[in-house]
């Protein structure tokens, strides 16, 4: 599976993002898509995922500020990023389970100016 994330970039404290992840599979046939981030000095952490049936899950840190959603025809997720904070300075990635085996994306630079 070959994963394209975009978005990110500069954005102001409070103001909002989206990232998207354009999948090489159907989505039909993953498991799982999720987001990940990794801040300078710190380890990987689970930002939202979204699993095959439609569940989703979210870091207690993003809950009611960040929406993952999918877009089956265009075999896309996307992460919404609302209020965004200083603290949410991270490298994005996208993820994807299929059978079992992961996949990552290419990271996508997330930078929240104060």
């Amino acid at each position: 599976v070959q994963l394209q994330a975009s978005g990110g970039g500069l954005v102001q404290a409070g103001g909002s993002a989206r990232l998207s992840c354009a999948a090489s599979e159907s989505i039909f046939r993953l498991k799982y898509m999720g987001w990940y981030r990794q801040a300078p000095g710190k380890q990987r952490e689970l930002v939202a995922g979204i699993s095959s049936r439609g569940n989703t899950n979210y870091a207690d840190s993003v809950k009611g500020r960040f929406t993952i959603s999918t877009d089956n025809a265009k075999n896309t997720v996307y992460l919404h990023m609302d209020s965004l904070k200083p603290d949410d300075t991270a490298v994005y990635y996208c993820y994807a389970d299929l059978r079992g085996v992961g996949y990552w994306g290419p990271g996508t630079l997330v930078t929240v100016s104060s």
